[in-house]
């Protein structure tokens, strides 16, 4: 019907293809337009100015040999001052573009290994825009951005990575698990001495005291029973402490110390390896 009336209308963010007796006429930008087809004009066709996108994924290998898909996602619009060009030069955009793609990273990805792949994304995502931009600006297309959103290696190959990845945390964890175990046994080892060390000093504050102790009953005793020797004294204080331990012994019932030998008349033997042990010590002094 607007043709019937010489008038069409053009959307917003796009532009229309005017011809003249199937000659280039002008770019019809969005609005209303006068379109005299009883004069030879009609619209060849229409052509949009909206920013669109394009992924391309291709299979490649690497410089050590392992196969790759690389996906790179290309934004690109037609540039309005050039819709003639656009429209006219090019027959299928989007397989021109995925071509160049294909033809960057295929020359790119082979030089490098699979981990610097990885790495250097952006470069090969700025080699592809530079290629794409030098290639399509002729064709009347700007090229936006493009970038590699994906890297796939094969399924082998990322399932060895992976086991790659988790036997270094292993050994890892493994190394501070030793660490660890090896500080703990050496907090042992010196809470240990230190025990044994404190231990000791305690049995010999406890002996000397003993011995002190016994020194000063024998003086005592010597001194108020006048003679008395050091040995009957001696004697006679290791009987009463033989019969208060027989005594708390029996008031135990779930004791389990035993004295061999047993009775009294070994008090006789313990006494004479008792005071013979004082008298060498005495005799070393």
């Amino acid at each position: 019907m607007g043709q019937a009336c010489c008038c069409i209308q053009i959307d917003q963010s796009t532009v229309a293809i005017r011809e003249r007796f199937g000659r280039f006429d002008d770019v019809l930008e969005p609005g209303c337009h006068c379109l005299p087809w009883f004069l030879g004009s009609r619209i060849a066709g229409y052509l949009s100015l909206r920013l669109q996108q394009l992924d391309v994924k291709c299979e490649t290998k690497t410089k050590d040999n392992v196969f790759v898909n690389v996906v790179a996602s290309v934004q690109y619009r037609a540039l309005a001052n050039k819709a003639s060009d656009a429209f006219y030069k090019l027959s299928n955009t989007r397989t021109q573009i995925q071509a160049y793609v294909f033809d960057v990273i295929r020359a790119s990805v082979p030089k490098l290994n699979l981990d610097d792949v990885f790495e250097q994304k952006n470069e090969i995502a700025k080699a592809v825009e530079d290629e794409l931009e030098k290639a399509m600006s002729a064709y009347g297309y700007e090229i936006v951005q493009t970038l590699i959103v994906d890297i796939e290696p094969d399924e082998h190959v990322k399932r060895a990575m992976n086991e790659i990845n988790a036997a270094a945390r292993l050994r890892v964890a493994a190394n501070e698990k030793a660490e660890a175990e090896k500080i703990i046994q050496i907090k042992r080892a010196e809470g240990e001495a230190e025990s044994k060390y404190l231990s000791g000093l305690g049995i010999a504050r406890q002996r000397q005291a003993i011995v002190d102790g016994l020194r000063d009953s024998v003086l005592g005793f010597s001194v108020n029973v006048p003679g008395t020797t050091a040995k009957d004294v001696m004697d006679m204080v290791l009987v009463t402490q033989y019969f208060d331990t027989m005594k708390e012994i029996g008031a135990a019932s779930k004791s389990s110390a035993v004295f061999i030998p047993h009775g009294p008349g070994a008090v006789r033997d313990i006494a004479s390896q008792i005071r013979d042990g004082l008298l060498q010590a005495n005799h070393h002094q």
